[in-house]
């Protein structure tokens, strides 16, 4: 006797085929809607001297920037020179450096949905610091003073707030940055008018800074050596030198914390030529004064360098050698009028360069095969804006 097996009708089946593709395809636009709602924002903060405040923007993936917010510091009347900015290495955190008297770190909380700042509180300064940075632990600040020739350490309370300073170190002359290594061990403090890097070895568990082993590099006379960056493999650092244009790479042992230099190349476009007092007036191009050289990054992973240069306005690029440390110029591109700051984006695809001069921000595509820049658009800022910090959130 042969079994007969049901089968549903025709209509039936087609109607249950066309539910579970309804099903399959909800159920992957629900796991795409979720992921890009749970995928990481970007945003850029930019401090500004003369307004002292700081314009937050949202960075859509095109490169796009929307401002969200103004951030003013309170119990801070006068407006400094410049206003360095640190973030903390979990993003929770963003700190402001005050120019003007007194001297403070102002601490602001990041909302890590919105990228909003909350205000914390006011810590207390050594000096008018020129530079400050976070250690890699996120317990210390590190700051350097441009006009008090000495750089100085502070740790970083329970609440976000600054401490009173727990060293303070005379340096040479024009202490300019003041940077960790990669791996916490050492400290570097640049000398600008002392044409010299200083070198302290750094113990994170105590916070004590104690002189480094040699604890000075000298660099040419009159280079002016003012900000420098480390290779995200650890093995090169790059300084730029403020009074001359050049940009030098050097090999790094992390062993000993010793700088050895490898290459010296410049910072100024094509064609700059320092100014001549017999010079004609019109034998001048519109660039015939002195370098001044300002900024200098590097992009995540560590195949192109940038550097700012405030006298042309342009921005230098290279591309690096990841064996040797070497560099090759891409060339220079216009930007913002006198760019004393900028920074790259977490994905290494964006520089967002400010001008002091222009109150506006340009933010240039980085062509991700040659490290060429490409201008996408141009924003307004606060006030005299001269530092730019990237972070992803949450």
């Amino acid at each position: 006797m042969s079994r007969q097996t049901s089968r549903p009708p025709r209509g039936a089946a087609s109607k249950a085929s066309r539910a579970a593709i309804a099903t399959i395809l909800f159920a992957s636009l629900t796991l795409i809607s979720g992921a890009r709602a749970g995928m990481a924002e970007t945003f850029a903060y930019v401090g500004n001297a003369d307004s002292n405040d700081i314009s937050v923007f949202r960075m859509a993936e095109s490169g796009e920037m929307t401002l969200v917010q103004t951030a003013t510091f309170k119990g801070v009347e006068k407006p400094g020179s410049s206003t360095p900015l640190a973030i903390t290495p979990d993003h929770r955190v963003l700190i402001a450096g005050i120019r003007s008297q007194p001297y403070l770190a102002v601490s602001f909380a990041i909302d890590p949905k919105t990228g909003r700042l909350s205000h914390l509180g006011n810590g207390p300064l050594a000096d008018s610091m020129a530079h400050i940075a976070i250690d890699r632990s996120g317990k210390f600040l590190f700051s350097a003073s441009y006009g008090g020739n000495k750089v100085a350490l502070n740790p970083l309370l329970a609440d976000g707030v600054v401490g009173e300073p727990k060293q303070v170190i005379p340096t040479g002359l024009n202490a300019h940055a003041f940077l960790p290594s990669p791996d916490n061990r050492f400290v570097f403090a640049t000398n600008l008018g002392s044409d010299q890097v200083l070198s302290f070895a750094f113990d994170a568990a105590s916070g004590t800074l104690t002189p480094g082993d040699p604890p000075v590099h000298k660099v040419p006379a009159k280079s002016g050596p003012r900000h420098f960056v480390f290779h995200p493999g650890g093995k090169f650092v790059y300084l730029l030198h403020e009074l001359n244009g050049d940009v030098a790479a050097f090999a790094y042992e992390a062993a000993s914390g010793a700088w050895k230099e490898i290459q010296r190349t410049t910072a100024l476009p094509e064609g700059f030529s320092a100014k001549e007092p017999d010079k004609k007036p019109w034998d001048k191009k519109p660039w015939d004064k002195k370098p001044w050289a300002a900024d200098i990054h590097i992009t995540p992973d560590g195949r192109f360098l940038y550097a700012s240069e405030r006298t042309t306005s342009t921005l230098a690029a290279y591309k690096v050698d990841g064996s040797s440390g070497k560099l090759t110029a891409i060339g220079s591109v216009p930007t913002e009028k006198q760019p004393r700051g900028f920074a790259i984006d977490p994905t290494g695809r964006y520089l967002a360069a400010v001008g002091e001069l222009s109150d506006g921000m340009t933010v240039h595509a980085i062509d991700q095969s040659s490290g060429a820049l490409a201008k996408l658009n141009s924003y307004p800022t606060g006030k005299k804006p001269n530092w730019v910090e990237f972070v992803s959130l949450p």
